[in-house]
């Protein structure tokens, strides 16, 4: 006789597992730019300027599609991410949503040479005041096979407030110069 409750059981389990294996790895940033919210979405909604505030970028070419519309895809190159052979890195990504009224949009990582396809990316701007903006970055990932949750949300939490870190170099300089 079958043991219908080892199986319930196994079942259970197998459930559990898939649930763990679906779950993402997530992680936010945010800093305060001392520039008015205008003069940051100007900055950061526009492909063509992506090399000014990522530091990590060398080259941003659209493959298909209106920059920074909805649906737009972009091949990303340069020191983003460490690759096993030393080889810069380089990821595609599709514009996923825009929404210049409230200042945010997300995109998805959809091939790259290290690991974090079909990672969400999302950015929201807030008017802080006094001409100041909050920068919001939030990512979500699927659990990479070999590493640890914290290793790989600490290093996006780190390479993502270089950018805002950035952000305000930039928009600083501008007002400077």
């Amino acid at each position: 006789m079958e043991d219908f409750t080892n199986n319930a059981s196994n079942q259970e389990d197998l459930q559990g597992d898939n649930q763990l294996e679906r779950r993402k790895w997530r992680g936010s940033v945010g800093g305060v730019v001392s520039s008015p919210i205008d003069k940051v979405w100007g900055l950061v909604s526009h492909t063509s300027r992506l090399s000014q505030w990522m530091p990590m970028v060398e080259n941003c070419t659209t493959l298909q599609g209106k920059e920074d519309e909805p649906g737009h895809v972009r091949l990303v190159f340069g020191e983003i991410f460490p690759t096993e052979d030393g080889e810069k890195s380089w990821v595609k990504e599709r514009m996923i949503s825009l929404d210049k009224a409230s200042f945010s949009y997300v995109y998805r990582m959809e091939a790259s040479n290290f690991g974090l396809d079909g990672s969400m990316n999302s950015i929201k701007l807030v008017d802080y005041g006094e001409d100041s903006t909050l920068v919001e970055w939030s990512f979500e990932v699927d659990p990479i096979e070999g590493t640890r949750e914290e290793i790989i949300t600490d290093y996006l939490g780190f390479l993502y407030k270089s950018c805002i870190h950035r952000i305000e170099r930039v928009l600083c300089n501008l007002k400077e110069g």
